[in-house]
């Protein structure tokens, strides 16, 4: 989906001081609670996590929806 512009380009040379960066990924999905559930079940159907991953439902008073987060750790290459 997303890829370098490097055309040609090879991989970095691998150090003993290489350590992998990681990027915090902020997942927030707004809905009814049966809504939330459902797509909570879909994506550990699907392998990408856990139910017990998420956030406890919390209620927007503005949006007048409920609300769940998920924070996923992606290594970056």
């Amino acid at each position: 989906m997303f890829q370098s512009n490097d055309a040609g380009a090879g991989a970095p040379p691998v150090s003993p001081d290489y350590a992998p960066r990681f990027e915090d990924i902020i997942h927030s999905i707004k809905g009814s609670l049966a809504g939330l559930q459902n797509t909570v079940k879909t994506l550990h159907k699907l392998r990408y996590a856990e139910p017990n991953d998420w956030s406890k439902p919390q209620f927007d008073a503005q949006s007048g929806k409920w609300v769940i987060v998920l924070i996923k750790r992606s290594q970056l290459s």
